[in-house]
């Protein structure tokens, strides 16, 4: 079986203050950092005796993974296993990366954002750099605020050619077409973020060949839809394993609407679904 999986864990605490995020300079106990280690090497446990499947694993914590050695230390080790066909995560990429060297570049890869005013500029481009000169497969986003604007222009200018730029929309966020035109410049795909895709009644591959995971391995077809498909650990999930439609009006999140049957994206991303890598140069789309 060729199986998506989508674990968020425990962790909820991130070293950013970014003020459009509920998590941001969140501490998480000691209790709550060990409990989500505990669950995490759980889930690698599982993932690595798998070995009749081929797994696809995104993590998207939270919080920030990467500042915790146990996340670093899953990555690298799960990048190996030979049934595994991609393991990413989601990171502001403040850790620190020569890690790296321990894991296969050809399995990794990182979904980073940079959050400006969070890190000095040079410090994120240099990461980016680091990474390219690794060979890690990457994209780099931004959050599309006006303020934001200028720095992602400097980011796309000063990234390696080959590195996707995203934009998300800014959540709350309205965009008249002239500002959506800025933004599109930068990424050709904003206009799949600009608005949330009505989703009610359509086909969606969640819940069928992709699932979210919860630190205690309650599976659910995805992250937005809290209804339970069963557990991890003892299989039950497997039976409920099927093509539905989705049961919401909208899906305006890019971990969720990707995997819509009714958008082209995964012809777009072909080969790096999970690290938002599109498989070629990308042009604008025309949306309905």
């Amino acid at each position: 079986m060729d199986l998506t999986l989508l674990y968020r864990g425990p962790l909820a605490s991130c070293d950013y203050d970014c003020p459009y995020c509920p998590f941001a300079k969140r501490r998480d106990s000691r209790e709550q950092l060990r409990a989500d280690r505990d669950a995490l090497e759980r889930f690698a446990g599982w993932a690595a005796r798998q070995t009749a499947d081929r797994l696809s694993l995104l993590f998207t914590p939270w919080g920030e993974g990467l500042v915790r050695s146990w996340y670093r230390r899953t990555l690298a080790e799960l990048s190996h296993l030979p049934h595994v066909r991609r393991v990413a995560i989601q990171t502001n990429l403040s850790c620190r990366t020569d890690w790296l060297a321990d894991a296969d570049p050809r399995t990794l890869a990182l979904w980073c954002t940079y959050h400006p005013g969070q890190t000095p500029y040079d410090r994120f481009l240099a990461k980016c750099r680091d990474l390219a000169a690794r060979g890690v497969r990457f994209s780099v986003g931004v959050v599309g605020l006006p303020e934001h604007l200028e720095a992602a222009r400097r980011l796309r200018a000063e990234l390696p050619g080959h590195v996707y730029l995203w934009v998300n929309a800014a959540e709350g966020h309205a965009y008249d077409d002239a500002e959506a035109d800025l933004w599109t410049a930068l990424d050709p795909l904003f206009p799949y973020s600009r608005h949330p895709h009505a989703s009610a009644g359509l086909p969606c591959r969640t819940g069928e060949s992709v699932v979210s995971v919860d630190g205690d391995g309650t599976v659910r077809r995805c992250h937005f839809v809290r209804a339970e498909l069963g557990n991890l650990y003892d299989g039950s999930y497997r039976t409920a394993l099927r093509p539905r439609p989705c049961p919401l009006a909208v899906c305006d999140c890019h971990i969720g609407y990707v995997h819509l049957e009714t958008l082209p994206l995964y012809d777009v991303f072909a080969g790096g679904v999970l690290e938002r890598v599109p498989a070629a140069p990308v042009a604008a789309p025309s949306l309905p």
